[in-house]
């Protein structure tokens, strides 16, 4: 069962002939292949014989494709359509050696449109960014969102009973949105699942390009990180957190992990945004899972710290909304989130509730205080008190991500 992603593929298709190479990159397992496949259905609909489509995926070890870039490029034209266009498909393309080589001869011709992913950012750094400055775009694939999530969950053929919604959030929060844990029943398999897909990046993304990593540390640093979503985190602190606990390591190699963290996608970091003096401020950023099923897995908790856990499930959704997002200074106010595209710009406070009026307050003070007319939102789990508020949008969030 593949759930629709049009998010990705409506994108895919606006860019489908133009002469630019279409990159998707994102977290090991959430869905760069799928969406591919997705597409290449899309294709068919369209009117492209499978004949014009080659797909080789580099990580499927039921086939065996060259690894050179000679090899590759030669294994590739042998398959194109004589005299028409092919659209050619490299699914974790890093993985073959020169990759920059191939990617750069195939661009070039005018008989191929050609497709990328990649599960690091390495995908395109170095030699690749240098040979196609301006000449690709790129799209971050996401794992489920939460209404992706829910529509998996319905057409599941184990939903006997229509699924509700809170009790399908819940489950969202602890286990996070890769496409195959939404599969699984039971939290022991879903949380072997996740070990095998946290190690897999960590061998497979990390390790290799870090060999004299100490592993311990590097674990220590993902569970603070993944402990403390939405809080202001420094590698001083990091580092003697983990001093505590008997775990002496440098903040050099803190910064090091993270780094790696934020290229596998495992991390993201957030800046701060000043909202008076127009600029990104280089210290107090914030640090948000990639998914939030790892949460689960390094801290072994299914419960507890539901309003960072929301904020980090909002701050994914923005990503796919927004092109831009940070968080807002307001002199000695801050706002959760600054979320900007194509000019324009909304502002987003998250709480878990705000029936208690004091607390309602302190969450709409900071936008209220704002001199704009850009849209403002705040984002509950509350049924009671949404709509209007002084200009401020009170929705209840679950509703919010369905929408």
């Amino acid at each position: 069962m593949m759930i629709s992603r049009p998010y990705y593929t409506d994108w895919l298709k606006r860019w489908k002939d133009k002469d630019v190479i279409k990159v998707i990159t994102g977290m090991r397992r959430a869905g760069k292949s799928t969406i591919m496949q997705l597409y290449q259905e899309d294709l068919l609909q369209l009117g492209v014989p499978s004949s014009h489509m080659v797909s080789l995926n580099f990580e499927n070890l039921e086939n065996e494709y060259p690894l050179t870039s000679q090899e590759l490029y030669d294994f590739v034209v042998a398959r194109l359509a004589p005299q028409e266009t092919t659209y050619v498909f490299l699914d974790e393309v890093q993985r073959v050696k020169e990759f920059e080589t191939v990617v750069n001869a195939l661009f070039v011709r005018d008989d191929v449109d050609l497709y990328l992913t990649g599960s690091n950012a390495y995908l395109l750094s170095g030699e690749l960014a240098t040979f196609l400055t301006g000449r690709y775009v790129e799209i971050q694939a996401h794992p489920f969102s939460f209404k992706e999530y829910y529509s998996a969950l319905a057409e599941s053929s184990n939903a006997v009973r229509p699924v509700d919604k809170n009790e399908a959030f819940n489950r969202y929060l602890t286990y996070g949105g890769l496409p195959y844990a939404s599969t699984l029943d039971s939290e022991r398999d879903t949380l072997q699942y996740l070990e095998g897909v946290f190690n897999t990046i960590v061998m497979k993304d990390i390790a290799l390009r870090n060999p004299q990593m100490d592993m311990r540390a590097f674990k220590a640093t993902a569970s603070f990180l993944a402990d403390n979503v939405g809080n202001i985190s420094s590698v001083r602190r990091i580092t003697d957190a983990i001093a505590q606990h008997d775990r002496k390591t440098s903040q050099g190699s803190v910064g090091k992990y993270i780094d790696s963290l934020l290229e596998s996608y495992l991390l993201h970091k957030v800046d701060r945004f000043d909202l008076r003096g127009k600029q990104y401020l280089q210290t107090l950023e914030k640090y948000y899972l990639g998914d939030l099923g790892f949460r689960f897995w390094l801290l072994g908790k299914s419960a507890g710290d539901v309003g960072r856990r929301i904020e980090n499930v909002i701050y994914l959704e923005l990503c796919r909304r927004f092109t831009t997002i940070a968080i807002g200074k307001q002199k000695d106010q801050e706002i959760d989130f600054v979320a900007s595209s194509m000019g324009e710009r909304e502002y987003f406070q998250v709480a878990q509730t705000v029936l208690d009026e004091h607390t309602l307050q302190r969450e709409l003070n900071p936008l209220l205080a704002l001199k704009d007319n850009h849209p403002k939102t705040l984002l509950t789990l509350d049924t009671l008190g949404t709509g209007d508020i002084q200009g401020v949008k009170h929705k209840n969030l679950i509703e919010w991500l369905l929408e």
